[in-house]
């Protein structure tokens, strides 16, 4: 299925490193809006979890129809 990313929140607490303000604004700009391929919404909590190396607090989506 494809799914098109309406809202995220991610975990930036957890950080090694510290991340800045425009720094988190680039990760949320790359998610929020993109198709992403994904067999449910588990796989795709994954899927941007590896993509972008940052665990999900929330996330809101919705189905893309073909």
């Amino acid at each position: 299925m494809i799914y098109q990313i309406t809202n995220i929140e991610f975990d930036f607490d957890d950080a090694l490193y510290p991340i800045t303000k425009e720094e988190q604004n680039d990760v949320y700009d790359e998610v929020i809006g993109a198709h992403w391929s994904a067999q449910d919404g588990d796989d795709l909590i994954e899927e941007i979890t590896t993509c972008t190396g940052w665990c999900i607090k929330s996330i809101d989506y919705r189905t893309v129809l073909r």
